[in-house]
């Protein structure tokens, strides 16, 4: 195991974690019915937890936590802000922008577990389990657009 790739590859899943939690946040300021908002205050509130799980780990091994977010999450968030104006802040519109930002994490994960032989046994269960989290919120994110759209 090579710590400093431990460091790297927690780092990134922190960085995927806080665009998930920022694009949520605008997510949910976009959305006006109380129970989309309940689910995407869900769906954040599991990056969070991600978040300090990540942090715990990354601080352990002696490195500092990524913070802030990507470029493209900035982008993505201004793309939902851009369509929510356009759309008048479309159910529909807002869960696709939302389920893009889900493949994006998930795409994160794949990539952390490509490297997996550069993690320790409790961090890759820790990703592991995580990753089926986040999974889990992409079907529902994808189960509720499908429905918006109907």
């Amino acid at each position: 195991m090579d710590t400093d790739k431990s460091i790297d590859i927690l780092n990134e899943l922190i960085v995927i974690n806080n665009d998930r939690v920022a694009g949520y946040k605008t997510a949910y300021i976009e959305a006006e019915e109380t129970d989309l908002k309940i689910v995407l205050e869900r769906f954040q509130n599991t990056s969070e937890k991600n978040l300090v799980e990540l942090s715990a780990a990354v601080l352990t091994l002696g490195g500092e936590v990524e913070e802030g977010t990507r470029a493209t999450g900035k982008f993505f968030r201004f793309w939902m802000d851009f369509k929510a104006t356009l759309t008048g802040n479309n159910r529909g519109t807002i869960l696709d922008s939302c389920e893009y930002g889900e493949d994006k994490a998930l795409e994160a994960y794949e990539t952390a577990l490509d490297d997996k032989e550069d993690l320790a046994l409790d961090h890759l269960a820790m990703i592991l389990r995580q990753q089926a989290a986040i999974q889990s919120d992409h079907d529902q994110v994808k189960v509720l657009r499908d429905q918006a759209m109907d």
